[in-house]
């Protein structure tokens, strides 16, 4: 016995209606866009958080021991045992770092003030590259440790470049920004807090 295509059609038809009864259907309806309002809400809640403040385990932790050697010939490496005794920024860049280089400007300030040591953390970087990069922007660090595998920045906890930690003058870590430092990130947080620290 053959069937016809209408004939087929209303039997699948009727297996749909005998499995998935009308209120079934009607969710299989909804179901997908609640989905997609759930998702949206997700979206927009995320798009209200500053990036720069992404959480740390680090926080109020000693800083990672380490001892890297140093990048330039006239300064000196970094090593865990110079965080200590004075409020410190460590800051990772590299010189292939884009948004390093957009807040190169603001490091340059902060190395003229006497409140504060500014280190660096070259990070995954070719000494030649970094080197040529801090002669034509400038160099605001007082010592530069050489991260070339990165290890070191992955006990920090790095995500990527650029981060600036600040290191209470106990040696641990008291705040972590993500990003490139912008002047009111500076203002409003990290140069309150190197205050509150120097107390």
């Amino acid at each position: 016995m053959s069937l016809s295509n209408h004939e087929v059609r209303c039997a699948v038809a009727s297996m749909f209606d005998f499995k998935f009864g009308g209120a079934q259907r009607r969710l299989l309806y909804i179901l997908p866009p609640l989905g997609f309002l759930a998702l949206a809400a997700l979206f927009w809640v995320g798009l209200g958080h500053d990036p720069g403040l992404i959480p740390s385990v680090l926080i109020d932790q000693p800083v990672p021991e380490f001892d890297l050697p140093p990048l330039k010939d006239d300064k000196p490496g970094l090593a865990s045992a110079d965080l200590t005794g004075e409020v410190s920024l460590v800051n990772v860049f590299a010189s292939w770092c884009v948004p390093c280089r957009v807040e190169h400007p603001i490091l340059m300030r902060l190395a003229e003030r006497d409140d504060v040591a500014v280190f660096g953390l070259n990070y995954k970087d070719k000494p030649e590259d970094a080197k040529a990069w801090l002669a034509e922007l400038g160099d605001p660090y007082g010592r530069i440790g050489a991260d070339r595998d990165g290890r070191v920045g992955i006990d920090w906890g790095v995500y990527g470049v650029p981060e600036t930690f600040v290191v209470g003058r106990d040696g641990r870590i008291r705040y972590k920004h993500v990003g490139p430092l912008t002047a009111e990130a500076v203002a409003e947080r990290i140069l309150p807090l190197v205050e509150e620290l120097r107390r």
